[in-house]
């Protein structure tokens, strides 16, 4: 789950690095965009938010499925614990 987030992450970074790298383009070599500089750093600044907060998702969600695998894990090896220390019924 959490390597979808960073994917997404990833390719909303390198759009919002994309779109700012169009302010540096002059407009001439834009014909049908917009050439307004502040519109392509805006555009570019709400991408890179979003990727942090993917990002952010992707690794609080990796952390909680560690946290779960981990709980797991050891709830199985203290109910072989209390198994074998059970003593035989015969």
């Amino acid at each position: 789950m959490s390597r979808n987030f960073y994917i997404l992450a990833a390719a909303l970074a390198f759009f919002a690095l994309l779109s700012g790298g169009m302010t540096l383009v002059p407009s001439g070599f834009q014909p049908g965009l917009p050439a307004n500089g502040s519109l392509w750093r805006t555009v570019a600044l709400l991408m890179m938010l979003a990727a942090l907060a993917c990002a952010l998702i992707g690794v609080m969600s990796n952390l909680f499925e560690q946290v779960d695998r981990r709980s797991e894990e050891q709830r199985q090896s203290a109910r072989q614990k209390r198994k074998d220390a059970r003593p035989p019924s015969e």
